[in-house]
């Protein structure tokens, strides 16, 4: 197992000081040389480093400590916790640098030409500019509108395929949609 315990030198400070544990079996569980935690018992190596306590820290248990502190051939063995964070928060905006920042206009028309389904909130939000310059672009009224050229923005980096195909399957669905909404009007 390559696995060593959080703060390895500050654990074997602690299970030196607090177990009867071998020192092969503390160098092998912190992943250090067993030199060294004879130097940390013999108060020469990690002079001033504050014990770690594993057990609080959940890396292994009281009685896993006490099984091998009475075979001294048993290696100790730490608690793998397999935590999966998940981040329920918005991604935050990644910063485009000033000589990309032309990109983005760019990107819309390009989107206003090639996928002429999507709304101009949906632009907006992919490329990440205003609905309203967005708007301005698709009527040709936007302030730098003659020195615009189209570029695919997923070749520019400024979103991935898979969030353009998501965005499109949206305008579809919003589509199909409307049109079942309107067929629905002209009956009755």
């Amino acid at each position: 197992m390559n696995n060593a315990p959080l703060m390895p030198m500050a654990t074997a400070v602690w299970l030196v000081e607090n177990t009867a544990l071998t020192f092969k079996q503390i160098a092998e569980f912190c992943k250090l040389h067993e030199v060294e935690i004879q130097g940390i018992a013999d108060g020469e190596v990690a002079k001033g480093i504050v014990g770690y306590n594993p057990i609080i820290a959940g890396q292994v248990t009281r009685e896993e400590i006490e099984l091998s502190s009475k075979d001294s051939n048993r290696p100790l063995a730490l608690n793998i916790n397999d935590i999966e964070i998940e981040s329920n928060e918005k991604k935050s905006k990644k910063y485009i640098p000033l000589s990309k920042r032309q990109d983005k206009p760019d990107s819309a028309l390009w989107l206003i030409k090639q996928h002429s389904i999507l709304k101009d909130s949906q632009i907006a939000k992919l490329v990440g500019i205003t609905k309203n310059s967005v708007t301005a672009i698709k009527n040709k009224s936007y302030w730098n509108f003659n020195n615009l050229t189209a570029k695919d923005p997923v070749a520019m980096g400024l979103f991935t395929q898979k969030d353009l195909i998501k965005e499109l399957e949206k305008a579809e669905r919003r589509i199909k949609r409307e049109k079942k909404e309107k067929e629905k009007a002209e009956i009755s």
